[in-house]
């Protein structure tokens, strides 16, 4: 589903591709599909791959600094970058963007992020499962929002659930999203459902 669609043909090149979603809503095997896909990925490989996420996070810790650091968006045309959601409405105007959303079950995700809490010994949220649903529910609506408001972005939804268990519509979602220049066979064989651990 597209926020926005140009109607002067571009050059791959010209845009910034983003993979945004929640935390634990399938952001790093994204990248890693499109990575495998074709495109660069714009990351510093400080975050080493552990048993959450063993194929690796894609992170790039200057994104984390937005809105007060963004000298970094001219090397990130022409490449895909990992931006959670939150940080989103910071990137500035002057850049098109074309976004992979990712969208995964709620319960999931708290079932993930409470796997990884435990992992590294933090103590669990003082909220209860229901009341964090219910949160994560209205933030994401909120999200959805801001990103549909940007004339700036093209984004395409894709789901966790679906690409996990029945892979091959989102495939066609994405192939349709870029034109058809990825690899979709390499794409496919970064899916792995061994890593769907956390299933509602």
């Amino acid at each position: 589903m597209a926020a926005m669609v140009y109607t002067v043909p571009m050059s791959d090149d010209e845009y910034i591709t983003v993979v945004s979603g929640l935390p634990r809503s399938g952001t790093s095997l994204m990248m890693n599909m499109l990575e495998k896909g074709g495109l660069v990925p714009l990351t510093d490989h400080l975050r080493k791959p552990d048993e959450d996420n063993p194929r690796g996070y894609y992170e790039f810790e200057r994104v984390k600094k937005l809105p007060d650091d963004t000298g970094w968006l001219p090397e990130a045309k022409g490449k895909v970058v990992k931006i959670l959601a939150e940080l989103v409405k910071y990137l500035p105007p002057g850049y098109r963007y074309r976004m992979v959303f990712m969208m995964r079950n709620i319960d999931e995700i708290i079932a993930s992020q409470k796997k990884m809490m435990e992992r590294r010994g933090e103590g669990p949220d003082d909220s209860s499962d229901e009341e964090m649903a219910a949160l994560l529910r209205r933030y994401l609506k909120m999200l959805k929002q801001e990103v549909n408001s940007r004339e700036d972005t093209e984004v395409c939804y894709i789901s966790y659930n679906d690409l996990m268990t029945d892979p091959d519509p989102c495939m066609d979602e994405l192939l349709e999203f870029f034109d058809g220049k990825l690899d979709r066979t390499r794409m496919r064989e970064a899916i792995d459902a061994r890593l769907y651990r956390n299933r509602a």
